[in-house]
C-alpha cells in the first residue's frame, strides 16, 4: 500500500515549495489555458513518443493535465503539492494521483514511460530522484525529460511578473549537461535529446513556420525555449553470453556464388544460430543452389529458405522476420561485402544491452579496392549527415545492409509501420525511421568493407539514390517536423 506523503516529512526547502504550489493549485488550469499553445506543443512533442495504451508515471503531474492527455492504460502522476493532487484527482478519477517525494519514492510498480516535465528546478537532489526512479523502471522503461532553456530565464521570469505563466519557486536551475551527468551517475543511459519550440505565443501562419521549421534549423535551434533528453536504464550484461538465440536473415537475389560461402563463413552466436535465406526471384540459380546448400549442410545448421512474394530487400527481409524463431534478429547481405565473421560484435553490442538496434558502418576503416565507388561515399556520408540530424543520434553509415534488432523490438516497429507507411523499398529507412520513433538506442559497428567476389550490385545509384533523397525529405515531416 503506497503512502500519502505528510508534511513533517519534508525538509524546509520543499515545504516552502509545497506550500507555494498549494497556494496556486486552483489557478494551476488558469495558467495552462493562458499558455494553451505551449501546452499544446509539449502534448504533440510526448504523443509522438508514447504511444497510447502504455503504463505512464509523470512526477511533478500538478493537475494532471499531461497525464490525461496522453491516455495511459495506468496512469500514476506523483507531486509534492497536497493542493496539486487533490485538485488532479477530482478532475481525472480514473487516473491516481498520490502526493509523493520525488526523492523517496515507495512504488510498487514499473511503468513503460516515466515523465519528468519542467520539475526538475524543484527537486532538492536531483541525483537522488534519479536514483530513486530506477524503482519503477524495467529495462525498456523511457525517461523522458523536458526542461526550459536557461536563455529564455529573464523572459520567463518577466511572463510571471505580469501574471502570464505561473510562478515558479526554484532550487536550482540545472543545465542539459548537468543533467545527462546526473543520469550517467545513477546507471541511466541516453537515447536522444534534442532542443525544439521557438515561437511561444501563438499568430497564425507565422507561429507554425517557426516552430515547425525555423526552429530546427542550425544556430536557431539552440535558441529553442524547450529542451529534452530521452534516457533508459541500463544495466549492462557480460559479452559472449549464451543468453539470446539468433536468426540471421540473407536476402539473396542473384547471389548463386555466395550462397555456401555465407554458411560456411558463418559463426555461430549465442545458444543457438539460425541461418534464414530469402531468394527474390533471380536469373542465375540462386534459389536451386540455396536448396543444395541447406540440403548439404543440414546436419550441421539450423538453416531454411524461403521465396518471396513481392520485390526489394525489404520485402525479403520482413518475409525472413516472420519465419525467424530467434531472440535477436541479424541481416546480412548476400554479397558478403560486410564479412560473416564480423558478426559476433554485433552479437555482443545487442546481447550486453550497450545497444538495441545495432548498425554497421562501413566508413570508419579502409575499404577494399572497387569495395565502393567515390560517388556512393559521397551519397552515404550525405546521407549520414541527414540521418544523424533527423534522428537526433550519431549515424555514420545509414546504407550499412547489416543491420540488428531484437524479436521483441521488432514487433513493436512492425505495429507501428503504418505511422510512415510502406514506403521504402530498401528497408534501412525503415527501420531507422521505425527505431528512432520509439526511442531505441541505436548503436553503430564498425566493419571492413570487402569487394564482392561474386555477381554485380543490384543498386542503381542514380535513380535508387533520388529515392533515398524523396524518402529523406518525407522523414523531415514524419520526425523531425513534429
Amino acid at each position: 500500500m503506497v503512502h500519502q506523503l505528510k508534511n513533517e516529512q519534508l525538509s524546509e526547502n520543499k515545504l516552502k515549495i509545497s506550500e507555494a504550489m498549494d497556494a496556486i493549485s486552483l489557478k494551476r488550469d488558469r495558467y495552462i489555458r493562458r499558455n494553451k499553445y505551449y501546452y499544446k506543443d509539449m502534448i504533440k512533442f510526448l504523443e509522438f513518443n508514447i504511444p497510447e495504451g502504455k503504463r505512464i508515471l509523470e512526477i511533478g503531474c500538478g493537475t494532471g493535465y499531461v497525464l490525461n492527455a496522453l491516455k495511459p492504460s495506468r496512469g500514476v502522476g506523483i507531486d509534492i503539492s497536497a493542493g496539486m493532487i487533490a485538485k488532479a484527482a477530482e478532475k481525472y478519477p480514473h487516473l491516481e494521483f498520490i502526493r509523493m517525494d520525488a526523492e523517496n519514492l515507495s512504488l510498487d510498480e514499473q511503468f513503460d514511460y516515466i515523465i519528468i516535465s519542467d520539475t526538475l528546478g524543484y527537486l532538492e537532489d536531483i541525483q537522488k530522484a534519479f536514483k530513486e526512479m530506477k524503482k519503477a523502471t524495467h529495462p525498456g522503461t523511457r525517461i523522458i525529460i523536458t526542461f526550459h532553456n536557461f536563455l529564455w530565464q529573464p523572459v520567463l521570469k518577466l511572463a510571471e511578473k505580469l501574471r502570464l505563466k505561473m510562478p515558479q519557486m526554484r532550487l536550482n536551475w540545472l543545465n542539459k549537461r548537468d543533467i545527462i551527468n546526473l543520469l550517467l551517475l545513477e546507471g541511466f543511459d541516453i537515447v536522444k535529446l534534442g532542443r525544439r519550440f521557438l515561437f511561444p505565443k501563438f499568430f497564425p501562419l507565422l507561429s507554425w513556420f517557426v516552430n515547425k521549421y525555423v526552429a530546427f534549423l542550425p544556430l536557431f535551434n539552440r535558441l529553442c525555449i524547450t529542451g529534452f533528453i530521452v534516457s533508459r536504464p541500463f544495466v549492462p550484461a557480460p559479452p559472449d553470453n549464451p543468453l539470446y538465440s539468433v536468426s540471421v536473415i540473407v536476402p539473396a537475389r542473384n547471389e548463386k556464388g555466395n550462397i555456401e560461402n555465407a554458411v560456411k563463413r558463418m559463426p555461430r552466436m549465442g545458444k543457438h544460430t539460425q541461418v534464414i535465406f530469402v531468394e527474390g526471384h533471380s536469373t542465375d540459380d540462386t534459389l536451386a543452389e540455396i536448396r543444395r546448400v541447406c540440403e548439404v549442410y543440414k546436419d550441421q545448421w539450423d538453416l531454411k529458405y524461403a521465396v518471396q512474394e513481392g520485390k526489394g530487400k525489404a520485402d525479403a527481409v520482413r518475409k525472413g522476420f516472420s519465419i525467424a524463431s530467434g531472440d535477436i534478429f541479424m541481416i546480412l547481405d548476400s554479397d558478403l561485402t560486410v564479412p560473416p565473421e564480423d558478426l559476433p560484435k554485433f552479437y555482443n553490442a545487442i546481447a550486453t544491452g550497450k545497444g538495441e538496434y545495432i548498425n554497421g558502418s562501413r566508413l570508419v576503416y579502409p575499404m577494399e579496392k572497387q569495395a565502393m565507388r567515390m560517388l556512393n561515399i559521397f551519397g552515404n556520408k550525405f546521407f549520414s549527415l541527414m540521418f544523424s540530424w533527423l534522428v537526433g543520434q550519431p549515424l555514420k553509415d545509414t546504407l550499412c545492409g547489416t543491420k540488428v534488432i531484437s524479436k521483441e523490438n521488432w514487433h513493436r516497429l512492425d505495429a507501428n509501420r503504418s505511422y510512415f507507411g510502406d514506403f521504402d523499398p530498401f528497408g534501412d529507412f525503415d527501420l531507422i525511421f521505425g527505431s528512432a520513433k520509439a526511442n531505441l538506442k541505436i548503436v553503430e559497428i564498425p566493419i571492413r568493407y570487402r569487394a564482392r567476389e561474386y555477381g554485380e550490385t543490384n543498386i542503381s545509384r542514380f535513380r535508387h539514390g533520388w529515392l533515398l533523397l524523396q524518402m529523406v525529405f518525407f522523414a523531415m515531416n514524419k520526425i523531425k517536423f513534429v
